[in-house]
């Protein structure tokens, strides 16, 4: 067996109908359609916990430059979503990116997309799920790992439901959050301190009160948080094996879900940047605090709570998300065989319970643990993850797959070509301390590809597709 999976049956080749086998891969149920997987996608970029969340540390290091970071990474998003979404059609599995890329590049290249893709699903929640105590301060203060863990454990809890029902109970919190944003983005924008000029001055609060220039190269550093913001899109992709009429429902999630959540996401950090009373308050990243001097302390906390709810509502949706990666890597072999049996398992609503389980208690277990450069390490991970998906991307006319109906991009090959050229530029900015990081852990996978997986190329790593798509 090589390192390149065979290519997808044509029509005329595949069976009409694949007979149940003993033995076969578990497969997940077919149970929503494109507004359900909209809903828990948008729930997974989490407008509002990432404009609240992860955007305030940008405010803190580039400032007024910060809404043109973002408006570039959703730019570079949309040659991303592009590949997501032609791989996504072609290849729609709950493995996400590894199955696109080992079924386009080879295995060991979607073994080392797994382990990023695990790195940023472990990382993720439980960072963004401490955030919920900082926005629950106008009703109670809590620990924020306190905080942190409980947020973790009651989305394992509702992991752990039917899907259907997890995309309605997002779908409200959603609702929510959006309006939390459209407040922050009325009155930052009838409270103006600066004309438009300003979000490409690229100026920041410095030391002692001064003002400093933010450079053309701390914006690059600063795409790869940027390219996390709207991160979340790759969700359908996951879901891709739960969704129903996948060849064009998995295309127009991805394309509609970073469409709508960098509206969201970009309009109040515009509103912001301009309604800002000066540097030091844009640079602080404290938002409510804009918000209550806007406005009044009851609109502050209204919105504060909105976005704990936001917080909770990302933690669901991300440990759906991460265990449907585990229970998929379980089912194509990557681990012994005990764990592989437990990690494939379903439970009573049809998800899989073990692999839900597994992914929220040690995130709570996170919480309690210093993540200070963790952010780095993650948007290294996202960039590289990035780029081996737009290297599949490539790849994706070729042989068998070039007649396989799917939805295919516009400008290909140009499009992964010029993704593959700027990812790989954005990572060599980043800080050495991230890539080092970030490179030890994929050198750890690659002995353990080397060592357990490559010698057992019969029997592990055997990445599958749903029999019913196969033949498009």
């Amino acid at each position: 067996m090589t390192d390149t999976l065979r290519p997808l049956q044509s029509p005329a080749e595949a069976p009409a109908e694949a007979p149940a086998a003993p033995g076969r891969p578990q497969q997940l149920k077919r149970s929503i359609g494109v507004v359900g997987g909209t809903l828990l996608t948008l729930s997974c970029v989490t407008p509002a916990s990432t404009l609240f969340v992860v955007v305030p540390d940008l405010f803190s290091s580039l400032g007024t430059a910060t809404a043109l970071t973002i408006a570039i990474g959703s730019l570079l998003c949309i040659a991303v979503a592009f590949c997501y979404a032609e791989l996504g059609t072609l290849i729609p599995s709950a493995g996400g990116e590894y199955a696109m890329v080992s079924t386009m590049a080879g295995r060991l290249a979607g073994w080392l997309v797994f382990v990023l893709s695990l790195l940023v699903v472990m990382i993720v929640p439980p960072v963004i799920a401490m955030g919920t105590a900082d926005y629950l301060a106008p009703l109670v203060h809590l620990d924020p790992s306190v905080a942190g863990a409980g947020v973790m454990l009651l989305a394992t809890l509702a992991g752990l439901l039917d899907l259907r029902a997890n995309a309605w109970i997002t779908g409200v919190f959603l609702v929510l959050e959006v309006i939390a944003a459209a407040v922050v983005a009325v009155l930052g924008f009838t409270h103006t301190e600066r004309g438009a000029g300003s979000l490409v001055s690229m100026e920041v609060a410095g030391a002692h009160g001064h003002t400093d220039t933010v450079t053309a190269m701390l914006i690059v550093s600063g795409l790869a948080i940027a390219l996390f913001v709207t991160q979340g899109f790759s969700t359908a992709v996951y879901l891709s094996e739960e969704l129903e009429n996948p060849r064009k429902s998995v295309a127009r999630t991805v394309l509609a879900t970073l469409a709508i959540s960098s509206v969201i996401i970009l309009v109040p950090v515009v509103a912001i940047t301009l309604g800002a009373r000066d540097l030091t308050a844009l640079t602080s990243g404290d938002i409510s605090g804009m918000v209550e001097a806007w406005s009044s302390s009851a609109v502050g906390t209204f919105v504060s709570l909105c976005v704990a709810l936001a917080i909770i509502n990302a933690g669901i949706v991300m440990v759906i998300q991460n265990s449907r990666v585990l229970f998929a890597s379980a089912r194509d072999k990557a681990w012994p065989e005990p764990v592989n049996h437990a990690l494939s398992r379903l439970g009573r609503f049809g998800s899989p319970w073990v692999a839900t389980l597994v992914v929220g208690v040690p995130g709570a277990a996170l919480c309690f643990v210093s993540l200070d450069t963790l952010y780095g390490v993650t948007g290294v991970s996202v960039t590289g993850m990035y780029l081996l998906v737009a290297v599949a991307a490539l790849l994706a006319r070729r042989g068998g797959h070039r007649d396989v109906p799917a939805w295919r991009m516009p400008l290909w090959p140009a499009l992964p070509v010029l993704l593959i050229a700027v990812l790989g530029y954005i990572l060599s900015r980043q800080e050495l301390s991230y890539l080092a990081w970030t490179g030890g852990i994929v050198a750890v996978a690659t002995v353990y590809w080397a060592g357990y997986l490559r010698p057992r190329a019969d029997t592990r790593w055997l990445v599958t597709l749903p029999e019913d798509e196969r033949i498009g």
